[in-house]
């Protein structure tokens, strides 16, 4: 798994620096200079994300921190699963929205946050209520939530770059460099081709962050039908329609949550960062079978 996510991480800081060095040649600058910058850029990123990446999304979902006295439904489900896990009690966050779902955030088990939203208690029992915050705790167990933050800030990153440098074009700001022609036609090349591979391998971590947490769930809570049946239902019931412009969550928000919130979206549904529900209960079905556990 840390392989892999290495070699993931060092596959979008490769992309920004030679995004970069496609820029500088398309401009006439030093395309050397650029690639560095790009390096530095992908390190700036790094960190940030790492320090302050909770502080964004509780802020971009509008998750309000509270007290055990607030709601002890809530608080009893996540200590249930965080004592099973050995972690320290998370801080626990609520966000006022109809829609099921949960998320967590946090980039050790020290600092973690787990979320739910109010219509989350209203449709699971208590035993789904801990199977969904058994595969949030995984998320913080194994570092997902500060590897898909930095994934999602990195992508993001060139993604802008490439929609800036394409309106420069579309509005007429573009100047041709000394390299001329060629280096002009390279950046734009890039600006198209880049973003798209960047999102690709945001893709591919968080699909796979959310199988796995899955399967780390449903072991450590020992409820791979309640997880499964929890699924069923939020998947049923998640919609774009059910967020107003002023409580919907960012979409860049989106792969953290267990179900993507924005289901129905048309731009969220082209390339999805979650599996889809019929490959998520087949892994969980299979942990279920070395389990020992049956499941339908």
């Amino acid at each position: 798994m840390l392989g892999r996510v290495i070699l993931l991480f060092s596959t979008l800081t490769f992309l920004l620096m030679i995004f970069g060095y496609a820029i500088g040649y398309g401009l006439g600058l030093d395309p050397i200079s650029l690639l560095i910058l790009g390096f530095i850029l992908a390190a700036v990123i790094n960190f940030a994300s790492y320090f302050w990446s909770d502080r964004f999304v509780l802020w971009a979902t509008h998750t309000k921190i509270i007290k055990e006295s607030d709601n002890p439904t809530l608080f009893n489900a996540v200590r249930k699963v965080a004592l099973k896990a050995n972690i320290p009690m998370p801080k626990v966050g609520i966000v006022n929205s109809q829609q099921p779902n949960a998320f967590a955030t946090g980039r050790s088990t020290k600092n973690a946050i787990v979320v739910a939203t109010t219509g989350i208690l209203r449709v699971l029992t208590p035993n789904e209520l801990e199977a969904v915050f058994g595969h949030e705790i995984s998320h913080v167990t194994h570092r997902d939530v500060l590897v898909g933050s930095i994934a999602a800030t990195v992508a993001g990153t060139i993604s802008f770059l490439g929609t800036m440098i394409l309106w420069n074009n579309i509005l007429g700001g573009a100047s041709r460099g000394k390299n001329g022609n060629n280096g002009y036609i390279l950046m734009i090349i890039a600006a198209i081709l880049i973003p798209f591979a960047a999102m690709l391998v945001r893709l591919g971590i968080s699909r796979s962050r959310e199988s796995d947490a899955d399967a780390a769930g449903a072991r450590l809570t020992g409820k791979p039908q309640e997880l499964i049946n929890a699924l069923r239902k939020i998947s049923s019931k998640a919609s774009a329609s059910q967020w107003n412009q002023k409580t919907a969550p960012a979409p860049a928000t989106s792969a953290l949550w267990i179900v993507n919130p924005l289901k129905g979206s048309a731009w969220t549904e082209i390339f999805s960062d979650h599996p889809s529900l019929d490959k998520r209960i087949k892994r969980i079905s299979k942990v279920a079978q070395e389990m020992g556990v049956w499941v339908s």
